[in-house]
């Protein structure tokens, strides 16, 4: 096996072990939900349910998972970066037909989307981990009391490890998920053996005429059945994180594969005895092996749990870079692989939020009527966006656009439609999670233009500024040493420079305004990171640097700054001569308009978990300046 082959198998194996871990936990409360007594509109246990509930799982998955992620939504992605923020990322990018107003639309409905996202990513690794620990009720009942308590232990475990990076975590996982999917194929084989009159369920027409011919017990069941699909936008999601092929190769090739089987198996068991209803996955397995298969159980929902964490990351590092979140302390985990982030903040506050669900419903069953509203929401929110795309920029014709796309989106609202008759039983949650995010990112996002538009009419042009300290008289002073503005670009004048020449009436022999980019090669040589631009003052010593960072590169300026010299500035750069002045912009309450006064504090709330800035590019705290200024939202 070549280099480049053994590369694919290991991401490959990475994938089972990351993306797959919420959509391969499925069979572990789908089929048990559907058919359970505590459902408010529960579906009755008779041969001709058991068949159509089966057939409809098969095709739901293979409609809303293979076909239209897999084999569609995946295609579109944003320099490699998979999820609803892409679509709108790529949305955005493009000149398509309607003009601002169409792509205002479309960027509203998608983050709408990726907000139902976070809720559903607080969900899974509620109900995955609750509904593999129930198990010891079957195995073990004596110590069915302790269900909660090991629950947020394994939870607790679960956010401690994210920090060692998803690349290492699919490295420990992936080999636990092949036994996993192993389990669960060999599971649904005896069972289907046991009865496999139930493989009839595999033609639509059962799925169709249950739909259809019992409408009012089909709409209903829907609610459990799209159980079965959570995961779909994780995999979407997770693909900066692994690649498309090793995505698509390890869910045709064993995730679809042994989710059917076990489907298939347990309905087969369901079918021989309705009893079985209760807990079909657990009971599926010999007597002997129940209590080992809820400690197998017990790990594969941390691993499901894992890629709607690892998706939620990918989410937020996307809005933050798309501007509707502030810049985020990010921890790059992979050289090989961009997507492989770990964030912290957002690590913790899923923590807060999972253990907070767990201890406020208590069980899985309570669970899952919250579950399948966030799920659906997304799905929807992606298909639609995604035809649209496909339509303006790869020119799909109409003929194929509108029949299937409609289709396609039909089912979405369908099962969207049914998940909100749960809406008294607990569907409200991820509705409020939705909204709550949703007001947050747009809240960020307009209150950045703002803040922009004030703080580039507060710095003035750059070469406006410059000339400005020509004409001063008698001319400016200009102590020993060299400064090193940070600013965004070389238009206007950094606000940190500004201050210091209004206040402290000097400036610096040498004067470096310091723009940093971060591109997306993991790398990049020397001589590729430093460009320069003397802004037609070189006499000044006033000069403009672009710096540009690999993003494994630490972003550490101090050590970039011993290339400038290699760029034919003649100028002293050693440590000792050397002061860092960073402008820290103070956003406080005025009476300026564009935002509500409500929107305004939530706006300078949420900027109080942006990155510090001498942290973030390491700079040394002793010759760092911070210049503060207040702006006036």
């Amino acid at each position: 096996m070549d280099r480049r082959s053994a590369a694919q198998a290991a991401l490959t194996l990475g994938a089972l072990g990351v993306v797959f871990g919420d959509i391969g936990t499925s069979p572990l409360y789908t089929v048990q939900t559907i058919f359970s007594p505590e459902d408010p509109h529960p579906v009755t246990v008779s041969s001709q349910d058991i068949f159509g509930v089966v057939s409809l799982i098969f095709w739901s998955v293979t409609i809303v998972v293979t076909f239209t992620y897999v084999l569609l939504v995946m295609r579109a992605d944003n320099d490699g970066e998979g999820g609803i923020m892409s679509l709108i990322a790529l949305i955005r990018r493009r000149t398509l037909p309607g003009g601002r107003r169409a792509k205002v639309v479309l960027a509203a409905l998608g983050i709408f989307g990726a907000s139902l996202f976070f809720g559903d990513s607080m969900i899974t690794p509620a109900i995955s981990v609750l509904s593999a620990i129930e198990g010891v009720k079957v195995a073990a009942p004596s110590v069915s009391g302790l269900v909660i308590p090991i629950t947020v232990v394994i939870i607790i475990g679960l956010f401690l490890v994210q920090r060692l990076g998803t690349g290492a975590v699919g490295r420990l996982f992936g080999p636990i998920m092949c036994v996993w999917f192993t389990v669960l194929g060999v599971l649904g084989v005896h069972g289907i053996a046991g009865h496999p009159e139930i493989l009839k369920a595999l033609s639509p027409t059962y799925a169709v005429s249950f739909l259809f011919g019992h409408f009012g017990t089909a709409f209903f069941s829907l609610t459990g059945v799209v159980l079965a699909v959570t995961g779909a936008e994780a995999l979407y999601a997770d693909m900066g994180h692994f690649g498309r092929s090793p995505i698509r190769r390890a869910w045709l090739l064993v995730v679809f594969p042994a989710c059917i089987l076990n489907y298939m198996g347990q309905g087969a068991l369901i079918l021989r005895n309705a009893g079985n209803s209760s807990s079909p996955f657990f009971l599926l397995a010999p007597g002997w092996a129940r209590l080992p298969m809820v400690f197998l159980a017990a790990v594969a929902t941390v691993i499901a749990s894992q890629a709607v964490i690892t998706g939620a990351f990918s989410v937020a590092h996307q809005a933050s870079r798309l501007g509707y979140l502030p810049r985020l302390r990010i921890e790059y985990t992979s050289e090989e692989v961009i997507g492989q982030i770990y964030i912290p903040f957002i690590n913790w506050l899923l923590l807060v939020a999972v253990l907070t669900l767990v201890l406020t419903f208590r069980s899985s069953a309570a669970l899952a009527y919250a579950y399948g509203t966030a799920v659906t929401g997304t799905i929807t929110m992606t298909t639609l966006l995604f035809f649209y795309y496909a339509r303006h920029q790869w020119r799909w014709p109409l003929w194929v656009v509108l029949p299937l796309g409609g289709l396609l989106i039909a089912i979405d609202l369908l099962f969207f439609a049914a998940n909100l008759t749960k809406v008294l039983h607990g569907a409200w949650l991820p509705l409020l999670i939705g909204v709550i995010v949703f007001t947050i990112l747009t809240t960020w996002q307009r209150g950045r233009e703002l803040v922009t538009q004030l703080r580039v009419h507060d710095e003035g042009p750059l070469r406006a500024f410059i000339d400005h300290l020509h004409a001063t008289r008698p001319p400016l002073p200009r102590v020993p040493g060299t400064a090193v503005f940070l600013n965004r670009g070389k238009d206007t004048a950094p606000l940190a420079m500004r201050a210091n020449v209004e206040h402290n009436h000097v400036l610096h022999k040498h004067v470096v305004i310091l723009t940093i980019e971060t591109t997306n090669a993991p790398h990049l040589p020397p001589a590729e990171r430093i460009s320069v631009d003397d802004l037609g003052y070189k006499d000044d010593q006033i000069t403009h640097v672009t710096a540009r960072f690999g993003y494994m590169d630490p972003q550490n300026v101090p050590a970039l700054l011993s290339l400038i010299p290699e760029a034919d500035i003649e100028r002293p750069l050693d440590g000792e001569e050397l002061s860092y002045f960073l402008s820290r912009i103070e956003i406080v309450r005025g009476d300026n308009p564009g935002m509500s006064l409500w929107r305004k504090r939530l706006f300078i709330a949420t900027s109080r978990i942006t990155a510090d800035a001498a942290e973030y590019f390491q700079l040394p705290r002793e010759r760092t300046l911070i210049v503060g200024s207040r702006i006036e939202l």
